[in-house]
């Protein structure tokens, strides 16, 4: 038994983390890695054209609401609070695919948005390209 002030050798922590990763980036248990904050980075695209829409936070709550609902939830920062997209607007994000990547950190959601995603109106939250130091917006 190793004491609590005694180092597990370097081959011990190789074969250990490798277990480790491979349950992670090759299991199918979902075993999302929230940050600090105790969120996920979320990237919502259209289902039917592949457009990126936006991009939020959830933390275990919405994601468990995201997945019983079928209808996108997420954490505001700036408000602290659950939000369903399309709460009070009424341009919900019906969830038709999610996905997690390799190390569970980051969520996409393929979805069918029933209006503008992005709170201006603007289709995407992504309508402006960067042209050097400036942005222009696309049609």
């Amino acid at each position: 038994m190793i004491g609590k002030h005694e180092a597990l050798p370097l081959q011990t922590i190789r074969l250990y983390g490798a277990a480790m990763d491979d349950a992670l980036e090759q299991g199918t248990r979902l075993t999302p890695r929230f940050d600090a904050a105790g969120l996920v980075t979320a990237v919502v695209s259209d289902a039917a054209t592949g457009e990126v829409l936006m991009l939020a936070h959830m933390n275990q709550e919405a994601l468990d609401r995201t997945i019983a609902s079928g209808e996108a939830w997420f954490w505001s920062r700036s408000r602290q609070a659950m939000w369903k997209k399309g709460e009070t607007s009424g341009n919900v994000l019906r969830v038709v695919e999610m996905r997690i990547d390799c190390d569970q950190d980051a969520i996409w959601i393929k979805a069918d948005p029933a209006g503008p995603a992005c709170h201006t109106g603007e289709r995407s939250c992504f309508y402006r390209r960067i042209d050097g130091d400036r942005l222009v917006p696309e049609p």
